[in-house]
C-alpha cells in the first residue's frame, strides 16, 4: 500500500512551470529520495505536498485522502513529519522544552495555560530525544548546540506527531561528511524501527547513493527518472543533467554533484 501518492502534480510562478505534471509514489516504510540540480522543483514539490503552496493540478494523496490545499499544521496532524533545509530551535528555550512544545501541539494542549508547560510530556520529550542521541542535553538552552545537534534535535520534534511519512527538506546541508553520514544513518535505523516513509531531498550523492531505497530526478520540474542507486548512476539523462556530456558520477570528484 502506498503511504503518499502524487498524481499529475503541477504549480506555475508566472510563466515558469515550477513543477510540470509530477507523478510518484512512496510505500510503507519506503527511504525515497528526490533529487535534481537548482531549480529542478525539489523544494516546490515538497511546499505543496507539506501544505506550504497550493498546487494548481493534480492530488496528493496521503494514505488515500487528498491534502493538496491543507494548512500545513492540519498535514502535519494527520501525520505527516517535516524537517528543513535550515534547521531552528526555539534558542530560549531548552533542549527538552522544544521537544515538549512540539508534543503539545499535537496533543492541542498549547492553550490550557493553566497547566505549566515544562511539566508536560516530559517523559515522551526524553523518550525521543534518547532515540536521537540528544537525552543528555534535554537541559541545556537549545543556543548552546552545535549545528549538528540542532539537526538531531529537530529529527525528535519532526517525531512527536508520530508520523507515517516524514519530509526532510537537505537533512545533511551544513555537515561535513562524517556527520551526514551518522545523521541518515541515524534516520534510517529509526524509520526502519517505527515502519516511516521518508521522501527527502539531497545534494550529496554520496548520502543519496548509499541510504536510499529509490530515487527520483527532477529537472525543470518534470520527473525524469526513478530507479535504484545503480540505474539512476549509469542513467544516461541524469548524468546529462548534472554533468553535462562526457562525465559520469563515478569520475566525479567527492562533492562534484553536491
Amino acid at each position: 500500500m502506498s503511504v503518499l501518492s502524487v498524481r499529475s502534480l503541477s504549480k506555475a510562478f508566472g510563466g515558469v512551470r515550477a513543477v510540470d505534471a509530477v507523478s510518484f509514489e512512496i510505500a510503507r516504510g519506503e527511504f525515497l529520495a528526490m533529487i535534481g540540480p537548482n531549480g529542478a522543483g525539489k523544494s516546490t514539490c515538497f511546499n505543496m505536498i507539506n501544505g506550504q503552496l497550493d498546487p494548481d493540478a493534480g492530488e496528493i494523496l496521503f494514505e488515500d485522502s487528498d491534502i493538496a490545499g491543507l494548512k500545513p499544521r492540519d498535514v502535519w496532524r494527520l501525520g505527516v513529519g517535516r524537517t528543513f533545509q535550515v534547521a531552528a530551535t526555539f534558542g530560549s528555550m531548552t533542549v527538552i522544552e522544544n521537544v515538549q512544545m512540539a508534543l503539545l501541539s499535537h496533543a492541542r494542549e498549547i492553550y490550557r495555560l493553566w497547566r505549566p508547560a515544562a511539566l508536560q510530556h516530559r517523559a515522551r520529550a526524553l523518550e525521543l530525544l534518547e532515540q536521537v542521541g540528544m537525552q543528555d542535553a534535554a537541559d541545556r538552552p537549545s543556543r548552546e548546540l552545535a549545528y549538528g545537534d540542532v539537526k538531531r534535535v529537530e529529527l525528535a520534534i519532526a517525531l512527536a506527531n508520530d508520523p507515517r511519512l516524514l519530509l526532510m527538506d537537505e537533512p545533511t546541508a551544513g555537515m561535513g561528511p562524517s556527520e551526514r553520514n551518522a545523521l541518515i544513518a541515524l534516520v534510517k535505523r529509526l524509520v526502519e524501527e517505527r515502519g516511516i516513509s521518508v521522501l527527502f531531498t539531497e545534494h550529496s550523492m554520496d548520502v543519496v547513493f548509499a541510504f536510499a531505497d529509490r530515487i527520483i530526478v527532477l529537472a525543470r520540474g518534470k520527473m525524469i527518472a526513478d530507479g535504484n542507486a545503480a540505474a539512476i548512476r549509469d542513467d544516461a539523462q541524469v548524468q546529462e543533467v548534472y554533468f553535462g556530456s562526457g562525465k559520469t558520477f563515478a569520475q566525479a570528484a567527492p562533492g562534484a554533484a553536491s
